[in-house]
């Protein structure tokens, strides 16, 4: 039974992370923790084991729903991998800093890090994204959607920072940094909603990828137990990503939203 609820939960947090490319781990991260407080069975979730499980299945989650975004050619890869550049030394920052917190604060922790990206939530991104189009220059990104085309500014400086913020908190927290990279890329490089949406998920496979690894090198992963949540993972971020072509983003987000401040209010109040 044990084994089934890992399952269930990493596919419950990977659809919808995979729906509005946040990645899953701000879902994962608290269930784990709810569970280890009140089920039998999960003795073994650690605040460092945790982190580093959520990591792994973000991995599978990323590329699961990554493959849908590519075959509609919504991700920029090229601002992607400048976003990246601040990743690997903020994943080891996050690593360090997710080792000397106190672990019996870390539900009151994460729950007020949840209560900070609900608010995020509420940005208007579309309202964000219909900025006037910048003059043209060295930095400016062309991109074309469905027949439409899109102009905005990608600057190096301001990408590492982001790409900093992000690889310290998927570290720290155990999250793809979807939840960051997103309204991130809106409000500062004015990117269209749907193309910061699918980079963000090409972000947080890489994100991951090196969060992993440095858990990994410091014992935070069970493998034993992470079979379960690729699994999830996998069958959660395909179905999340076949569902995020069907319904109504703003539906999704609001789902989205009230998921998250139930579990905010959950560990901040504690059992």
């Amino acid at each position: 039974m044990t084994f089934v609820m890992m399952i269930l939960a990493s596919m419950l947090a990977a659809f919808f992370g995979s729906l509005v490319g946040l990645g899953g781990g701000m879902i994962l991260v608290p269930i784990l923790i709810i569970l280890h407080n009140n089920v039998p069975g999960f003795e073994w979730a650690t605040t460092q084991t945790i982190v580093g499980i959520a990591l792994v299945a973000m991995i599978f989650t990323a590329l699961s729903s990554l493959r849908a975004y590519m075959r509609i050619k919504t991700v920029d890869y090229k601002t992607g991998a400048i976003l990246l550049t601040g990743t690997i030394p903020g994943s080891i920052l996050g690593t360090w800093l997710n080792g000397t917190l106190d672990t019996t604060n870390f539900s009151l922790y994460f729950g007020i890090f949840l209560l900070l990206m609900f608010l995020l939530l509420f940005i208007d991104r579309d309202k964000l994204a219909n900025k006037r189009e910048p003059k043209a220059n060295e930095k400016t990104r062309v991109f074309e959607v469905k027949g439409q085309t899109y102009t905005y500014h990608v600057s190096l400086l301001a990408g590492f920072f982001v790409s900093f913020v992000i690889g310290t908190l998927s570290s720290l927290f155990g999250i793809g940094g979807g939840i960051i990279a997103v309204p991130a890329m809106i409000i500062l490089f004015n990117m269209p909603v749907q193309i910061a949406t699918a980079t963000s998920m090409f972000m947080v496979f890489f994100t991951s990828v090196f969060s992993t690894t440095a858990h990994a090198i410091s014992g935070n992963i069970l493998w034993e137990y992470t079979i379960f949540f690729i699994v999830g993972a996998i069958l959660g971020g395909t179905l999340g990503s076949k569902v995020n072509q069907i319904l109504k983003g703003r539906t999704l987000e609001w789902i989205l939203k009230i998921l998250i401040i139930i579990m905010a209010v959950q560990l901040i109040i504690g059992d």
